[in-house]
């Protein structure tokens, strides 16, 4: 008697209510009205849409935004994902009239049937009354909500089309799992746009707006399950699906393939970060994050892969050559070492490596535990894979670093590693199970590949790990460039009257500075080489002849070709800057090297082609170049059109020409000469600050641009040989070889009116008939050898008063930094 008497009074109530709702809502109490929220704003909502960041090639570098949400219109949601959703949420949603009579009364038999059931009463709320909530009101579960909430739905229905009232919808609602809307959940569930979905795909979907943490497909398999053949079973019941579609939907499992990391292109968080600044500086954090804008960058993919394996298999072997430091960690591995070993983290961003404890230790070999990977789900893999390292493929680590840089060594593993110790491994090449010890590196390094011609930045590097240190070191280290700047001092000497063939003394160099101390630069190695050629002097990178050539030259003038280049703001006009004391980046000495690879113009540095907003219009575009006659109708037998480049030209292109093929002797010849077995035409520079505190390489062909550094990130002498010759030109090499395979080689381009003339290597006059030691050099129109044996700078001691530096600490620190020892 007391069930049946619950059954009548909760249907009462709810006929009651329902009839209720309906009739105030479809007087639409003025009193009420004025009261509600003004509707109208739907017209011009724009909902709150992730930024997209691509690379070159299209493919998805990034997503930004604090909701995370792709905005289709209507016209491009297939009709399989509209019947899924109208099907789960309002079957009669292009019929009614914003309430649905026939929702409430099958709602009410529901919650009458369920009545002790424990179950929650369902809702009749349409489609039409969602958005009203979803848009307008707030979800408190209130009579006065209900009753606006009606009320806003039929005037809702009366202003805008079911077609704009569903795009509303599908755009607005939350998915689960950080997903607004149904093309960010498509992707976020399936790793799928809408167009790619399938039938239970779709009916999954569209089970989630009651309530994604109650159908989560790892925590709540079978509910989430049931809930989407319940979905699949109106859709065949209101004709958008054939029974035999649906029977073979309900069969299939859900099929989730949650997006992660690897949905995103590889290796490129650095390139990525300073994409994610310049966006903010550009347009503020609000359009970054709910802009909706389309990102195409300059970013290659396959260069920046190899990009950053170069630098890094330069930092690892570099690391390795100077001994173990010890374990990353120790556990305890008395129970399951594999919960122990799976709260572990580190180096997430180098996949090849692998955490893993060591298991026992002898003689010959050491056996491990690798990490547990994880399952989707989150939950820890239940096997347990071992692996060993062999005691020949370890030797490495025999050689010790302990506290206070403690040197030790040992003669087998047992003297290396211990039971529980947590190490990094890397499978071993053609090894089933056989890995590699590794040691996460404590020297750090950058590099950066540029398209001369156009400024594009086409891959990035900031250092070994972005997930372990998200400083860039190729943008936001200010190093001293050493060796590596003194192109730009021989640049603007051959823009000056100069030629390769000047001759400059190679000597000892005493230059009296204002407080009484005496500054005597010296070359790498101590060594004096006597009157040499400019080339030489390039070629072999001769700190004294530099000094020399700068002095007679005039350091205000290296400083304003300096500043032109854009390596330095301001430069300071004091001879140790010659030698590449002061401080710059790496991405801003890759532009100035790209400056001179595309003959002299100027270039300004890009990360970012274009940039579009949420409807598709451009506003931002790298390339500034004019085409007037590129948008014609119709043709009518007229010349192609060419592009009209207007970037300031900020070196004489013969000049351009001369100091890049004295940095191919550099290559062919002198501190750059181990990448002759590239066989390819390079021009590059190497740069070695005072006690090997910073290795750079700077090399290019006519068509790309590399530059890399290697340093402490607080700067520290890299040890004895810590040079950019051993250690950064590797690094290029390794780079250039993977690079440029199948890439033609290309020539660098002679400008017209060069001539080439035979010299004496030695004097710079022209080679006599018969002399052996011959070299071809460029001339422009005008100049050529000289007639007269000269030597620029044949004095020992400068007269007092050359501008070395005035008593400031920040330039003493220059000059002891970075004044001599240069290479």
């Amino acid at each position: 008697m007391m069930k049946f008497f619950r059954i009548f009074l909760a249907a009462g109530v709810t006929l009651s209510l329902g009839t209720y709702l309906i009739g105030l809502a479809s007087a639409e109490n003025e009193q009420q009205g004025d009261e509600l929220p003004d509707y109208q704003v739907l017209a011009d909502y724009e909902p709150p849409v992730m930024t997209r960041v691509h690379a070159a090639d299209g493919g998805l570098m990034a997503e930004f935004a604090t909701n995370r949400r792709l905005y289709l219109p209507i016209q491009s949601v297939p009709d399989l994902v509209k019947f899924a959703f109208i099907s789960a949420e309002d079957k009669n949603f292009y019929t009614h009239f914003g309430l649905d009579p026939e929702g409430l009364a099958r709602a009410l038999v529901s919650n009458v049937k369920n009545i002790g059931s424990g179950r929650r009463p369902e809702g009749a709320s349409t489609i039409t009354q969602q958005v009203a909530k979803n848009f307008l009101l707030s979800s408190d579960a209130t009579m006065e909500r209900k009753i606006k909430e009606a009320i806003l739905a039929m005037r809702i229905e009366r202003a805008y089309s079911k077609d704009r009232i569903l795009e509303l919808y599908l755009n607005e609602i939350y998915l689960g799992r950080g997903a607004y809307g149904i093309a960010a959940a498509a992707l976020t569930y399936f790793n799928k746009s809408v167009n790619e979905l399938t039938l239970e795909e779709c009916a999954y979907l569209a089970s989630l707006p009651k309530g994604p943490s109650n159908y989560d497909p790892f925590k709540h398999t079978q509910r989430a399950l049931d809930r989407r053949n319940w979905v699949i079973d109106r859709m065949v019941e209101n004709g958008y699906a054939t029974q035999a579609q649906g029977e073979q939907a309900k069969l299939k499992p859900l099929g989730i393939s949650l997006r992660g990391d690897d949905s995103y292109i590889f290796a490129a968080d650095y390139f990525t970060e300073e994409v994610r600044r310049q966006l903010i500086n550009r347009y503020g954090s609000k359009t970054l994050y709910e802009g909706g804008l389309s990102v195409r960058t300059t970013l290659d993919p396959n260069l920046q892969v190899q990009a950053r394996r170069a630098l890094q298999d330069g930092l690892v072997k570099y690391d390795q050559n100077h001994g173990w430091r010890g374990a990353y960690k120790h556990i305890d591995i008395s129970d399951d070492w594999g919960v122990a070993l799976g709260d572990v983290s580190g180096f997430s961003d180098v996949p090849e490596w692998r955490l893993a404890v060591v298991l026992s230790v002898s003689p010959d070999k050491v056996k491990i535990g690798l990490q547990p990977k994880r399952e989707v789900s989150g939950a820890l893999s239940a096997e347990r894979d071992v692996a060993t390292i062999n005691a020949s493929d370890m030797k490495w680590a025999y050689r010790m670093v302990g506290k206070n840089d403690r040197r030790s060594s040992a003669s087998n593993p047992g003297g290396v590693l211990q039971v529980g110790d947590v190490i990094f491994v890397e499978k071993k090449p053609g090894s089933e199970d056989g890995y590699l010890l590794r040691q996460p590196p404590k020297i750090e390094g950058a590099m950066v590949v540029m398209e001369p011609r156009t400024g594009r930045v086409l891959a990035m590097v900031g250092g070994f790990s972005f997930a372990e240190s998200e400083f860039n070191r190729a943008t936001q280290a200010y190093r001293q460039p050493g060796s590596s700047f003194k192109p730009f001092v021989y640049a603007a000497a051959l823009d000056n009257g100069y030629t390769p063939a000047s001759v400059v003394l190679d000597g000892p160099v005493e230059i009296k500075q204002p407080n009484g101390e005496v500054w005597r630069p010296k070359n790498y190695g101590g060594t004096f080489a006597g009157p040499s050629t400019l080339r030489y002097g390039i070629e072999h990178s001769r700190n004294l002849m530099t000094v020399r050539l700068a002095n007679d030259l005039g350091m205000p003038i290296v400083s304003e070709y300096a500043e032109r280049f854009g390596i330095y703001d301001k430069l300071q006009p004091y001879l140790p800057m010659a030698l590449g004391a002061g401080e710059t980046t790496v991405l801003r000495m890759v532009t100035a090297y790209s400056v001179i690879a595309n003959g002299g113009r100027s270039i300004s540095p890009s990360l970012i082609d274009r940039i579009q907003d949420r409807y598709g219009a451009t506003i931002y575009r790298h390339d500034q170049r004019k085409c007037e006659a590129c948008n014609v109708k119709s043709w009518d037998n007229q010349p192609e059109p060419t592009l009209i480049d207007e970037r300031d030209q900020v070196l004489d292109p013969m000049t351009a020409y001369q100091i890049t093929s004295m940095m191919e002797g550099v290559v062919q010849r002198g501190t750059a000469a181990r990448l002759a077995y590239l066989n390819r035409h390079i021009a590059g520079k190497t740069g070695t600050t005072n006690d090997s505190k910073d290795a750079w390489f700077m090399g290019f062909t006519p068509n790309i641009v590399v530059g890399v550094f290697i340093g402490y990130d607080q700067p520290s002498t890299l040890g004895y040989g810590g040079t950019g010759s051993s250690l950064a030109v590797p690094v290029f090499g390794e780079f250039m070889e993977n690079a440029m395979k199948g890439v033609p080689d290309v020539d660098f381009k002679i400008p017209d009116g060069m001539m080439q003339i035979a010299i004496d290597r030695k004097t710079g006059m022209r080679a006599e008939p018969g002399n052996s030691n011959v070299i071809v050099e460029a001339f422009k129109p005008g100049t050529g050898p000289a007639d007269v044996y000269q030597v620029i700078g044949g004095t020992t001691s400068f007269k007092e008063g050359v501008p070395v530096a005035p008593t400031s600490p920040q330039v003493n620190k220059a000059i002891q930094s970075g004044a001599d020892g240069l290479y």
